[in-house]
């Protein structure tokens, strides 16, 4: 497969429009080049394929699938199995995804193929922005990037996140000098496993190079606040790094304190630190980001979905400066980019790459249950749909959960939407938290108030995005036998934070114990009728009786200032969850 990055920018934006023009022929050619590829797996042969079978007869003999249906062959894999279970090529590694199943991440087999089909993607970005924002070439991008925890499984494959197997990869670290991706973050910073001195030197190359950052970015909206906190809980150190040219003895990554006093600290620079210290040192944080690096054109981030949550924040803390959402991809599949990356973040759409891989749509409509998937070139403008991936690594006709808005088209090529993850209740990272597995965990915590003689009456919870990091609160309505002589004391209902948390799945527990970009959970306790209230608000406002039922997620303004006035005690978990590496499988 041909590299974009090679390509010039107005060769990779007339590739956008070939495949975006003949969006259905390259659909068909993507499936028969999958088929053609897995024909001989075991799990293309459990449907008697043809070899010579289209698009009528995959979808006539292959079902549609969720993980768990796939998860026996996985575990095989994972195991040792190296027969061709989902692909004929050699699996290479599995990246795991942020959802879970039974509470562990999932494990998306992939191929070593599929790293140069994820580069094709990332190679058409800058081509797309540059029409928009241009003399990027001219300067740098401030990227906080981070690799994660992998494990290895029994049969001795990795186990990591897909964008830690990027940065691991030759395709990333060897990367040719090109001035549209040229990073403050040395590959030693970014490569680093502490996260703390991941942070530390990233934001120090970011404030020693200030004056050529064109661009501020982090893979999510979440991520990149955390970087900000971490100047404001940092900076005095940072400044005295500056002002006197020695690193923090914390840094003892050996590699990556050689790559900073020998490339990046090499002098002091008072001036510089007398500015941060200036900058930093007030209460005053609105527009930090462009008072630091005052050249920063626009921020580079994900603020869809679950991210958009962060945008009132992050335009304070930049100053109202554009948020560019420039592709949309999971561990699964990417799927595509946005081509008019400058607009605002509600108007945000994707348009699908049809090369990616072959994309179903499983109209999001339970009223016409069981129904027929609808193709790449068929969805209807204004529906929504729930994509269905096959991929060259094997998955077929795979249920992402992600519900997609279709807005228009280029070209031929679909344009969406993310309207939001299916089932997902509660998110601040890249955790995602359902409704079954919060109550889950609420019935455990709620062990603890046994011996009190006390129950949770009913319960919400609300994803607390303005503290940073942020964290997930519990509102709680109790019923006490005894409220005199046998309320729960003020420690166990800490402790009731904590079962909650120790209850929840291991991307949330991993997010709070290794990547600490999860604060600790939050209990608020509410005064008795507080529920019944919120019922009369939701009628009040046309719910029906008959059918109301207590919200398990609330993010509406007036009812959280219901429920945050009713609230008679506030509880925090007191220590930080079990989380390990290891696999128990």
């Amino acid at each position: 497969m041909a590299v974009v990055s090679s390509l010039s920018h107005a060769k990779a934006l007339r590739f956008i429009e070939e495949i975006t023009t003949d969006a259905d022929s390259v659909q068909q050619r993507v499936l028969a080049e999958i088929l053609n590829q897995n024909a001989d797996t075991e799990y293309l042969n459990r449907f008697r394929l043809s070899r010579t079978a289209g698009r009528d007869e995959f979808k006539s003999k292959v079902p549609v699938v969720t993980y768990e249906d796939l998860q026996p062959d996985i575990q095989r894999i994972a195991n040792g199995d190296r027969s061709p279970i989902f692909s004929s090529r050699p699996i290479s590694e599995f990246l795991t995804s942020s959802g879970t199943s039974a509470g562990e991440r999932k494990l998306m087999p992939t191929i070593k193929e599929e790293m140069e089909r994820r580069q094709l993607l990332y190679s058409l970005l800058m081509p797309i922005m540059n029409k928009f924002v241009p003399g990027l070439d001219k300067g740098k991008g401030l990227y906080f990037l981070f690799v994660k925890a992998e494990t290895k499984t029994p049969g001795g494959l990795l186990a990591r996140p897909v964008l830690t197997s990027y940065y691991k990869s030759d395709i990333f670290k060897t990367r040719p000098y090109d001035p549209f991706n040229d990073y403050t973050s040395p590959n030693d910073a970014i490569l680093c496993p502490n996260s703390f001195q991941s942070m530390y030197t990233q934001m120090l190359c970011g404030l020693l190079m200030r004056g050529q950052v064109l661009r501020v970015g982090a893979v999510f909206a979440s991520g990149l606040l955390r970087a900000i906190h971490f100047l404001q809980l940092n900076w005095k150190q940072l400044a005295h790094d500056v002002a006197t040219g020695t690193l923090n003895p914390k840094i003892t990554d050996s590699c990556l304190r050689e790559c900073i006093t020998s490339k990046y600290l090499t002098n002091p620079n008072p001036e510089l630190a007398e500015f941060i210290s200036k900058e930093c040192s007030t209460e005053e944080w609105e527009g930090i980001i462009t008072r630091i690096w005052p050249n920063t054109k626009y921020l580079d981030v994900i603020v869809t979905g679950a991210m958009a949550q962060y945008i009132p924040t992050l335009e304070f803390y930049s100053g109202g400066l554009p948020m560019a959402c420039t592709m949309y991809a999971s561990s699964e599949c990417y799927f595509g980019v946005n081509l008019n990356p400058m607009c605002k973040p509600s108007e945000v759409t994707y348009t699908i790459m049809p090369n990616m891989g072959y994309f179903e749509f499983l109209p999001h409509d339970m009223s016409s249950s069981p129904t027929r998937l609808v193709d790449l070139a068929d969805v209807e403008v204004g529906k929504e749909y729930e994509l269905v991936i096959t991929t060259y690594s094997g998955l077929c006709r795979y249920r992402v959960g992600d519900i997609l808005h279709v807005t228009g088209f280029h070209n031929a090529a679909p344009q969406f939407r993310f309207v939001r993850r299916k089932n997902v209740l509660l998110s601040i990272d890249s955790d995602k938290t359902d409704e079954a597995e919060l109550q889950k965990a609420i019935d455990n915590a709620a062990l603890l108030l046994k011996g009190f003689n006390t129950s949770v009456v009913e319960y919400t919870s609300y994803a607390d995005t303005k503290t940073i990091p942020g964290h997930y609160v519990i509102y709680w309505e109790l019923l006490v036998k005894d409220e005199v002589t046998n309320f729960p004391s003020r420690e166990i209902l800490n402790l009731c934070c904590l079962a909650i948390e120790e209850s929840l799945n291991s991307v949330y527990r991993q997010c709070r114990v290794a990547d600490n970009s999860i604060g600790p959970l939050e209990i608020r306790v509410v005064k008795n009728g507080t529920f019944e209230e919120l019922m009369d608000y939701a009628i009040s406002r046309g719910a029906s009786i008959n059918q109301y039922k207590a919200p398990r997620c609330v993010n509406f303004t007036p009812i959280l200032e219901l429920l945050d006035s009713r609230v008679t005690s506030v509880h925090f978990s007191p220590s930080k969850p079990h989380w390990t590496p290891e696999r128990r499988h």
